[in-house]
């Protein structure tokens, strides 16, 4: 019994990483997702991360690789300040 090839014209695209998707990662991600944040390919960026050359620090941690999001909004040029966001409105509502 011959198996099929998967049909990759049908394939849908990964959607696109906009700023609102990446800040919703959270706190850290995986290797795998920051390198598609970045645009490097799955295999070179486990390569880049062994080597010690990935764009952003890539911290093993046992068999994975973890990556915090902060280093990869500040390198997109995404980054916002907490302490802005978290500042109370002034006793008249005026910022």
């Amino acid at each position: 019994m011959a198996t099929s090839m998967p049909d990759l014209s049908t394939r849908q695209p990964e959607p696109a990483w906009t700023p609102d998707r990446v800040r919703a990662l959270g706190v850290t991600t995986d290797l795998r997702t920051a390198g598609s944040v970045l645009s490097i390919k799955e295999t070179k960026a486990y390569a880049l991360a062994a080597a010690g050359a990935f764009p952003v620090p890539a911290i093993r941690a046992g068999g994975r690789w973890v990556v915090p999001v902060a280093p990869i909004l500040r390198l997109l040029g995404l980054e916002t300040t907490v302490a802005a966001e978290l500042a109370p409105v002034p006793a008249g509502g005026a910022v």
